[in-house]
């Protein structure tokens, strides 16, 4: 019989507890290696293009198309500065401009239409609400193709042709029904408590909406608006149908505009301004991610 000394025996035991310990450790920090590093492989992969083309920009357009490699052995910016003067009367800082006209009241627009009607459905009840939220969520099924030619038709016969007013009026009228959606899904999670104590102090539906709703639904408001600004930085068919005067170029029209002029791409110059154009939504996305992380995440939460 082998006897156990009982002064080892838990020393025994707990070095056992230890090894076990180390082992799991151990398992886990392999595991979470093999995860970032498959992250890190997928990550690039999905960046790559991003990457090649800034650093094609800095290629001459020989350099360009030699090599796969996507930082040049001899970086210029010379395809900066020959894009930025295009081959118009115009600079790309007047197509800049021209863009931010069009963006900054369809941002606008659409944060304070959007949140005035999403606060009615949210929190009142009249009549016939089921039916219009109903139909509010049917226009998210609706081809924005379908109703290309009446909204033509209509600006057409209110002279709006060739101005940016039909690119951004509609949006004062709440245009865009996924952002009132996104909107009352937000506001459902906020406790109605907070806006009953406003009302007991005086405040009217208003004051209530402004000074109470609005500041808790800041997170949902900036992701709104971090939405609609880069979706129109991108918009090409929308100015391609209402806008005929390069002068009222935006950005998106101008870059496709390089294109048309020449039968010999300058490729170097229109991924130069290619990158400019990408500059302002890549920047406000950045500065505004922890906030638009937030308003996605907690908006298809219900109250």
């Amino acid at each position: 019989m082998t006897l156990v000394n009982p002064a080892t025996a838990p020393r025994a035991a707990g070095s056992r507890v230890s090894d076990l310990e180390l082992r799991r450790r151990r398992r886990e920090k392999i595991g979470a290696g093999i995860r970032y590093a498959i992250l890190c492989g997928v990550g690039l992969v999905m960046l790559y293009p991003l990457i090649w083309l800034i650093g094609a920009s800095f290629k001459t357009n020989q350099q360009m198309f030699s090599s796969a490699w996507f930082w040049p052995s001899n970086p210029t910016v010379q395809g900066y500065i020959d894009g930025w003067e295009t081959s118009t009367p115009y600079t790309f800082g007047r197509f800049f401009w021209n863009s931010m006209c069009i963006v900054i009241p369809k941002v606008i627009g659409t944060a304070i239409s959007s949140t005035l009607v999403a606060y009615g459905f949210a929190r009142f009840d009249f009549p016939g609400k089921k039916i219009l939220f109903a139909i509010l969520i049917a226009t998210l099924l609706l081809p924005d193709v379908v109703t290309r030619i009446p909204q033509y038709l209509l600006f057409r016969e209110l002279g709006w042709l060739d101005t940016y007013l039909p690119l951004f009026v509609p949006q004062f009228l709440a245009w865009e029904a996924f952002f009132v959606f996104m909107l009352i899904q937000f506001m459902r999670s906020i406790p109605r408590d907070i806006e009953e104590a406003a009302r007991v102090d005086g405040a009217n539906t208003f004051q209530t909406l402004i000074y109470v709703v609005v500041p808790m639904l800041a997170p949902a408001l900036i992701s709104v608006c971090l939405f609609q600004f880069m979706w129109t930085m991108n918009d090409f068919l929308g100015p391609l149908i209402y806008i005929s005067s390069i002068e009222n170029y935006p950005v998106s029209l101008a870059l496709r505009l390089a294109i048309d002029t020449t039968e010999a791409f300058n490729w170097n110059e229109i991924l130069a301004m290619t990158v400019l154009a990408l500059a302002p939504s890549l920047i406000v996305f950045f500065l505004a991610q922890k906030y638009f992380i937030k308003g996605i995440s907690t908006g298809g939460v219900k109250g």
